[in-house]
C-alpha cells in the first residue's frame, strides 16, 4: 500500500527534474516540441516567476481557457510553484458560463487563446473587458496563442518575471502548504449552477499517483493524453500521473483520432487516454491498420460507461492489454475505484474496478444511509484523503455533498461485489453523460424555461450508440404561442455550450407525474425512447 505523500504540486515535479533531468517529459509530435524534465522545470520557474511579477499572490485564482497548447501544461505547473489556484475553464464554454464562472471563481486573472473551432474566445473576451466593473476581482487577460496582442501575450508575462529572483521564488513555495487548495473545476449540480470544487496539492498528487501505480505507469513510459486538460482527465489522471513517476507526457491540442494514431506511432507511446467515443473513432479509422501501435500497453478509459465489444477492440486491435477502467467524481480528485491492469476482462468491462489503497468507499441505502449487503444497490459513498476541501462559497452545497462523518455523496447508485468490485447501476439525480461530458438536465431546463413561448420543460437523457446518452427536451409550449424544433436551436447556439443543446424536443400536453405532483422523468424517459424511436444496444 502506497504511504500518501506530503508534498505540492511543485515538489512533486522539482523531484523529477532532478532524478531525470535528461529524460523527456513533454512532447507535442506535431508541433516539433521537446522539453526535458529540467527544460520543463526551468520553463515553469519562468511562469511562477511571471504571475509573481503580474501581481499574482498566493492563493490567488487565475482561470485558463484553452485547448491542451504547451503554455496550458507550463501554467498547470507553474501556477502550482506560485501557489495561484488554477480555475480549468470549459472549452465548450459560451459568453454567460464564462461571465458566471469569473464572477464566481472570483479569479484574478484569465489566460485564453483567440478561438476554438467556430467559438471566438477573443470576442467574448473583449465583451468581459468592456463591463469590468461587473468583474471587481478581475484584473490580467493574457493571450497565450499570439506573439502580439491586444491584450498582454504569454510571452510578456514571462518576460515581465525576470526581475523577480530566485530567492523571492523560493521564498514563495516554501510558504506553500500540501493542504492548500491548488486546483478548482467546474462541476454543476441540482442547483442548475455550477459549483467550484476545490482541490488541495495532497488530493490530486496522491491521487495521481495512485492512478499511476494502477496502470503500472513508470518512468519508462509515454503517454499519449487527447483527452481535454479542463477535465481532471486530462489534468490528473493524464498530466500529474505522469510526472508523479516521471513518465514523459505527449499531449495531443485537439482531439483527432488520426493525429493520435500517428502520435503514438512517432512517439512510440506506451500508454493512451480517451472516453469511449474517442477510442471508437480511433478504432473506426478507415486506414487503422497502416499504424504501428505495437508500443501500446496501457492507458485508462473513463468518462462514461465502456462498451464490451469496444474494450475487447482496443486490447485485441491496439494491443492495450494493460487498459484500466476508472471511475470517479472531480469532488474525489477524481479517481475513486479503478480496475488494475491483471484485471480479466470481464471485471474490466462489467465493472469500474476496486476502491484505491488508502480510500474507504461503500454502498449505502439512500434513505437510511445505512450500509447494504454485497450485491445490493445503493448510493456509492466515499471518505479519504482523495475528498474535496468544499465548493468555493457554497457551503450549504458542501454540506449536502459531504455528510459530518467526511463521507461524500456521490448521487450515483452502485452495487459492490464479495470481492470488492465496484458495478454503476445508475445515477440518483439523472445526470446525463454525453461522450464524457456531463450533462445535468437541471441547468439546460433552467436555459429553457428563458424563453417566452415555453410552459415547462423536462430535459432527459435518452439511449445513443455513439455517444452513450444525448439530450432530449420535453416541453410544454404556452397556449396561443407556436415552436419550432429548429427555433429551439437557434435559441440555445452560442449561449449553452454545444453538448448541452438538446438533439431531440418532444413537444407534449402533459407529463407522467407520481400523486404528489411530481414528475417522473424514467416514465417520460420510456415515452420519450418509443416516441423517438431510439435504438437502445
Amino acid at each position: 500500500m502506497a504511504e500518501l505523500m506530503k508534498v505540492t504540486v511543485g515538489d512533486c515535479l522539482r523531484k523529477q527534474a532532478l532524478k531525470l533531468k535528461d529524460q523527456e517529459a513533454m512532447v507535442y509530435s506535431k508541433l516539433g516540441i521537446r522539453y526535458t524534465y529540467q527544460e520543463f522545470y526551468e520553463l515553469t520557474t519562468k511562469v511562477a516567476k511571471g504571475l509573481m511579477a503580474m501581481g499574482i499572490e498566493k492563493g490567488d485564482h487565475i482561470a485558463v481557457w484553452a485547448t491542451n497548447v504547451p503554455e496550458w501544461l507550463l501554467l498547470q505547473f507553474g501556477s502550482a510553484r506560485a501557489g495561484a489556484v488554477l480555475v480549468t475553464v470549459n472549452t465548450n464554454y459560451q459568453s454567460s458560463e464564462l461571465d458566471y464562472l469569473l464572477k464566481q471563481s472570483d479569479a484574478k486573472a484569465l489566460f485564453f487563446i483567440e478561438q476554438f473551432r467556430t467559438t471566438s474566445y477573443k470576442d467574448m473576451v473583449d465583451s468581459v473587458k468592456g463591463r469590468l466593473t461587473e468583474f471587481p476581482v478581475l484584473k490580467h487577460f493574457v493571450q497565450l496563442d499570439a506573439e502580439s496582442s491586444s491584450y498582454e501575450t504569454f510571452s510578456d508575462m514571462l518576460k515581465a518575471g525576470n526581475v523577480v529572483s530566485d530567492e523571492e521564488l523560493q521564498r514563495r513555495e516554501s510558504s506553500l502548504h500540501c493542504d492548500d487548495v491548488i486546483n478548482m473545476q467546474y462541476t454543476s449540480g441540482t442547483t442548475g449552477f455550477p459549483k467550484g470544487v476545490m482541490l488541495t496539492h495532497y488530493n490530486i498528487v496522491n491521487n495521481a499517483r495512485q492512478i499511476a501505480d494502477s496502470m503500472n505507469l513508470t518512468s519508462a513510459d509515454r503517454l499519449c493524453i487527447p483527452v481535454p486538460f479542463f477535465h481532471c482527465f486530462g489534468c490528473v489522471l493524464g498530466t500529474l500521473a505522469a510526472v508523479s513517476v516521471g513518465a514523459t507526457m505527449v499531449p495531443i491540442v485537439q482531439f483527432d483520432p488520426q493525429e493520435v494514431l500517428e502520435t503514438v506511432q512517432n512517439e512510440k507511446c506506451t500508454g493512451l487516454h480517451g472516453v469511449p467515443t474517442m477510442f471508437i473513432a480511433e478504432l473506426n479509422l478507415p486506414d487503422f491498420d497502416s499504424y504501428d501501435l505495437q508500443t501500446l500497453r496501457t492507458g485508462i478509459m473513463a468518462g462514461s460507461p465502456c462498451p464490451i465489444e469496444v474494450m475487447k477492440k482496443v486490447i485485441e486491435k491496439m494491443g492495450m492489454s494493460e487498459i484500466t477502467i476508472a471511475y470517479g467524481q472531480t469532488e474525489s480528485s477524481p479517481v475513486i475505484t479503478q480496475t488494475r491492469t491483471d484485471d480479466p476482462i470481464e471485471r474490466r468491462v462489467e465493472t469500474v474496478g476496486k476502491k484505491h489503497s488508502q480510500v474507504e468507499a461503500k454502498v449505502v441505502d439512500p434513505i437510511t444511509n445505512k450500509e447494504v449487503s454485497p450485491g445490493e444497490q445503493g448510493e456509492l459513498c466515499t471518505r479519504g484523503y482523495h475528498v474535496m476541501k468544499g465548493y468555493y462559497k457554497m457551503p450549504e452545497a458542501t454540506n449536502e455533498a459531504i455528510d459530518s462523518d467526511g463521507w461524500l455523496h456521490t448521487g450515483d447508485l452502485a452495487t459492490v461485489d464479495k470481492e470488492g468490485y465496484f458495478k454503476i447501476t445508475g445515477r440518483l439525480k439523472d445526470m446525463i453523460i454525453r461522450g464524457g461530458e456531463n450533462v445535468y438536465p437541471r441547468e439546460v431546463e433552467e436555459f429553457l424555461y428563458s424563453h417566452p413561448s415555453i410552459l415547462d420543460v423536462q430535459v432527459i437523457g435518452v439511449p445513443d450508440k455513439k455517444f452513450g446518452e444525448k439530450v432530449a427536451a420535453c416541453i410544454q409550449i404556452k397556449e396561443g404561442h407556436s415552436l419550432s424544433e429548429n427555433e429551439l436551436k437557434a435559441y440555445c447556439k452560442g449561449k449553452i455550450s454545444h453538448f448541452k443543446i438538446p438533439e431531440y424536443y418532444l413537444f407534449l400536453d402533459q407529463y407522467p407525474m407520481t400523486a404528489s405532483g411530481k414528475v417522473q422523468k424514467f416514465k417520460l424517459r420510456e415515452q420519450a425512447i418509443e416516441a423517438l424511436s431510439v435504438i437502445h444496444e
